[in-house]
């Protein structure tokens, strides 16, 4: 009789315990140490008709856009885009950028130029997502778009709901 009345209790508890296994298990993960990054190419510089703006933070007055046709996610685990970020004043900043969801880490491959042409980075090594003023936007990317905790998302289409649904309502910047 006991064990009739605790029954619904353990099946909630193993179901809460399922899912939080599921959801962590990826973050208790050592990332594989036999990685290697894919090729990949530059992609075309964007055009205006292919941005997807994306919420980073109401604390930044820049506006944060996504080229919806560089957005690849590739066999290796990396998700490439090219980043626009517009400021009031009017300047523009265009990054090809990658973001690893393993080991939570983004790098930039090339700088855009004026003249759509892409400048390669000399220093183009992979650094640690760190939720700050500089980096917000990559925290952003990977926490509320592109990952599923330390997994890629399933593909490409995937992202792009992500992006055109996640957040609009806090986005202050939609509309205008």
């Amino acid at each position: 009789m006991f064990f009739n009345r605790l029954l619904p209790f353990l099946a909630v508890g193993a179901g809460a315990f399922t899912a939080i296994s599921a959801y962590a298990g990826g973050l208790l993960t050592d990332p594989d140490p036999n990685w290697k990054e894919g090729e990949y190419e530059l992609p075309a510089p964007p055009a205006s008709a292919s941005l997807q703006s994306f919420f980073v933070s109401s604390a930044s007055p820049n506006r944060f856009f996504v080229d919806r046709n560089s957005l690849a996610v590739g066999a290796d685990g990396v998700v490439r885009y090219v980043l626009v970020v517009r400021t009031p004043g009017g300047a523009e900043n265009v990054s090809f950028e990658g973001i690893h969801c393993q080991t939570f880490s983004w790098r930039i491959y090339a700088r855009g130029r004026s003249n759509g042409e892409w400048s390669l980075l000399k220093d183009d090594s992979w650094r640690a997502i760190v939720d700050n003023t500089y980096n917000r936007e990559r925290a952003a990317l990977f926490k509320d778009y592109f990952c599923d905790g330390n997994a890629p998302p399933r593909n490409r289409d995937e992202v792009l709901r992500r992006l055109q649904g996640k957040f609009d309502y806090l986005d202050p910047t939609k509309g205008k």
